[in-house]
């Protein structure tokens, strides 16, 4: 943690309890309230003749230092510093200007008096377009913020183009661990990579209490846990970093998953090495890693198996929510059938996978619903439909703990597990493959020193055999499994990762690149996420 910003925020607020009470008794208000922290702020609200609940602002993150600069120019307003230089001086150095004004001999002016004097249009605009700002920051942090669905991962129930409305209060509202941001931008400046913020100044995660827990189904957008580290780059910045890393690192040994074993670390540092000099690597705080949804499957303490695509929790399957997605090999007698079935189905480009040609016969890959499933297969323009087998897909280290072993080789996004969701409180015992399991929640999410040998494991220097955890950790994943990036590749959702729940749409739009035509669909407006 960077000291300065928090030594400089100290020596201002002690500099408000030294300074504060003569400029205080000079303006006609109890001198000693200055020295009295918080209780000085009240009062510096009526020396400058500003309301009270202004006070409110001064507990928000980031919002406060707005505040703070803003009383500041206001105070050296109204003891006759109203030059546009001495308004820059006294917002910008308060550290130095402060104890100048107050041992200064100007006289308490009282706020400006604009009843005899119109504000320009630029003052006037730009005061309006400030509180603006300020308003739409508090509302986005501890209400809800607008997100839009930008990929087909929960296609079947939430669509590309769907603008939802996320709730922050479900949860409680996460307090802002980077509060030196440009307003209403969450990490780069639109259209570059240039970050939004300044981490130099950050808080430690605090929530505010939520009014319900987090739901097995829910739809809740987080915090990307892989998103920590990006590439800088726009095709990828997006994307899981350490799954781009170790795909650049197992082509360095020419995709001998083996050789790449048998030295990670030196491969995957050559990885990083190339990336640095292709497009550059760069870091995020928590609360700026990118932003996901899905659905939340399964909740902390819970046992979590996928077979044959179908979740079970504790042994037992669940049922799954409608809207969910599977891919299906398709064959049709002509394009023309299969252009018929398609806007049957309604489906769109973002549906539709490769097609190829078998003699005169056509064969589509579909990302379809059980409900369509259904249809096509009981319609006349299908030759035959089976769901697409995935296990091409086992042991590529693409699924999560993405290392190798006899077990782990042997999941793919239709079979996963067995896998324990860690609580708060619950204990397991290291062996290897609880290692494999818990390994970046115990030394990244959790912040302790992991050090393994083939005989000990030591965490922080001490020399262990089991582990306690410190948070909660939730299991989410994409209504669309065959095309969804999820905690089946990347593993858990830490509880402080969690931002809200997706509660309804309130727009809804087709593009054309996606989906072959433009239009709004009106059928979408405010419905409810489910």
């Amino acid at each position: 943690m960077n000291l300065l910003p928090w030594i400089l925020l100290a020596l201002l607020i002690i500099e408000h309890s030294i300074f504060l009470p003569s400029l205080f008794k000079r303006a006609g208000q109890v001198g000693w309230h200055g020295a009295v922290p918080g209780l000085n702020y009240w009062t510096w609200l009526k020396v400058i003749e500003r309301p009270w609940y202004w006070i409110f602002m001064l507990l928000v993150p980031g919002i406060n230092l707005a505040m703070l600069v803003i009383m500041q120019v206001e105070i050296g307003i109204a003891f006759n510093q109203r030059s546009m230089a001495e308004q820059w001086k006294i917002g910008a150095l308060p550290w130095l200007f402060l104890p100048i004004l107050s041992k200064s001999e100007q006289a308490h002016a009282g706020p400006r008096d604009w009843t005899k004097k119109k504000k320009s249009v630029g003052r006037d605009w730009g005061e309006s377009i400030l509180w603006a700002l300020i308003v739409a920051t508090v509302v986005r942090t501890f209400f809800f913020e607008a997100f839009t669905i930008p990929t087909a991962s929960m296609e079947g129930s939430m669509l590309v183009g769907d603008y939802l409305y996320v709730s922050k209060t479900s949860y409680g509202a996460k307090i802002p661990q980077t509060p030196v941001a440009v307003p209403l931008i969450h990490n780069a400046l639109p259209g570059t990579l240039t970050p939004s913020y300044n981490s130099w100044f950050s808080l430690p995660y605090t929530r505010l209490p939520g009014w319900r827990d987090i739901e097995r189904y829910d739809a809740v957008v987080f915090n990307f846990p892989h998103g920590d580290s990006i590439v800088v780059d726009p095709q990828l910045v997006g994307h899981d970093y350490y799954g781009i890393l170790r795909r650049e690192a197992i082509t360095q040994c020419q995709g001998d998953l083996d050789l790449f074993e048998s030295n990670r670390e030196g491969y995957l540092n050559l990885a990083r090495e190339s990336l640095t000099k292709k497009h550059g690597i760069s870091s995020r705080p928590l609360d700026k890693q990118e932003n996901y949804v899905k659905r939340c499957v399964a909740l902390p303490g819970e046992t979590l198996e996928v077979k044959e695509g179908l979740i079970h929790i504790n042994g037992e399957a669940l049922v799954p929510p409608d809207g969910v997605q599977f891919e299906y090999r398709a064959l049709f007698k002509s394009q023309l059938d299969a252009r018929r079935a398609f806007k049957g189905l309604g489906l769109t480009n973002v549906d539709l996978g490769s097609a190829r040609m078998e003699g005169d016969q056509i064969e589509v890959i579909l990302a379809l619903t059980e409900s369509e499933r259904v249809l096509l297969k009981n319609g006349s323009l299908a030759q035959s439909i089976e769901r697409m087998d995935v296990r091409g897909r086992r042991g590529s280290m693409e699924m999560f703990p993405n290392v190798r072993s006899a077990e782990f080789n042997q999941w793919d996004p239709d079979n996963v597990g067995p896998i324990l969701l860690p609580n708060e409180g619950l204990t397991v015992e290291l062996n290897q493959r609880n290692l494999d399991l818990y390994r970046r929640v115990i030394s990244v999410y959790e912040g302790h020193d992991l050090q393994e040998t083939p005989d000990v494991v030591r965490i922080d220097g001490a020399e262990v055999t089991h582990y306690t955890f410190e948070q909660d950790y939730y299991w989410m994943m994409g209504d669309n499994r065959h095309r969804s990036a999820d905690s089946r590749m990347w593993g858990f959702v830490p509880a402080n990762h969690v931002v809200g729940r997706a509660s309804f749409i309130w727009f809804s739009k087709q593009n054309e690149a996606q989906h072959g035509e433009s239009k709004i669909r009106w059928d979408r407006m405010f419905k409810s996420v489910k």
